[in-house]
């Protein structure tokens, strides 16, 4: 049997992200205003085929067609943050060996070209609260690489400090959160919200921060690290819920997907699932 693709793990990965109950954020029994469950499950089937052809397009390139394939099935940003990450994860997956040596190695030939594309495709996306940067506006057109754009970014984005940073919290963070509670027999989805957990106690989300300010965004995260220790997410949900969704850890979640489809990659995550319920929740509806 063939490997699954790419694109195949992209759509995984996002479906599996959005589907978890994670405090905060859209999963399948709570939608926002402006963005539903069924718009992130649209994103996910759109990204498929241009993840597909990572490795040929390049990043920049797959980006781009990414945000463009998603906002021909829905109208509002919904996986930007997410396109951002899998793009460099999937040509490093086509590449073969070892992920995180690869993504490595992908990072390091990003190129002007790439930053234009990428560039493009936020503009597309029309992201909120992006704000205005000094150096390399996304506005304007890029005279670096797309990793040394996101270096300039990586203080006050999460997303863009993984192209800085070789997808550290992805894979030294996230990742291994994930492994651990499946390691202990726990189910997916309780993988998936520790994982989620663990990240935002460690690292104020950088959606939060731009849009409500870092006292806000240091709450959650306190908030989270409390869940972890007391198991409860009430408390940390209707903290992220009070301001029309203002709070919505977004960030968080983008890694979560990055860390989703590794986990997918490297065989934490088993395809084929087993069919039926099992191993998906044993949280009570």
């Amino acid at each position: 049997m063939n490997p699954p693709s790419s694109g195949l793990l992209a759509q995984i990965a996002c479906v599996m992200e959005v589907t978890a109950r994670k405090p905060g954020n859209v999963h399948r029994f709570r939608d926002f205003d402006d963005a539903t469950y069924l718009d992130f499950l649209l994103s996910a089937a759109a990204i498929a085929a241009p993840m597909d052809e990572a490795r040929s397009l390049g990043v920049g390139r797959t980006v781009l067609a990414s945000v463009e394939a998603t906002r021909r099935v829905i109208s509002t940003n919904t996986n930007l943050g997410m396109i951002l990450l899998l793009a460099p994860l999937a040509v490093a997956y086509e590449s073969g060996g070892d992920l995180a040596s690869s993504v490595a190695n992908v990072l390091d030939v990003l190129t002007v070209d790439d930053a234009r594309f990428a560039y493009q495709a936020i503009r597309l996306a029309r992201p909120g609260s992006l704000g205005r940067s000094d150096e390399e506006d996304v506005a304007d057109e890029p005279t670096i690489s797309l990793r040394d754009a996101m270096r300039l970014a990586a203080d006050r984005d999460l997303v863009a400090r993984q192209y800085a940073n070789g997808y550290a919290d992805v894979f030294g963070l996230a990742l291994p959160a994930l492994r651990s509670v499946l390691i202990d027999g726990r189910s997916l989805e309780d993988a998936i919200i520790h994982a989620y957990l663990t990240v935002l106690a460690r690292h104020p989300d950088t959606l939060i921060l731009r849009k409500r300010g870092p006292l806000l965004a240091a709450e959650a995260s306190r908030l989270a690290a409390d869940a972890l220790t007391t198991g409860s997410v009430d408390t940390l949900d209707a903290f992220l819920r009070s301001d029309r969704h203002a709070l919505n850890p977004g960030a968080t979640a983008d890694l979560i997907c990055a860390a989703l489809f590794a986990a997918l990659a490297d065989g934490t995550m088993a395809l084929p699932r087993p069919s039926g319920p099992e191993g998906w929740s044993f949280i009570s509806v």
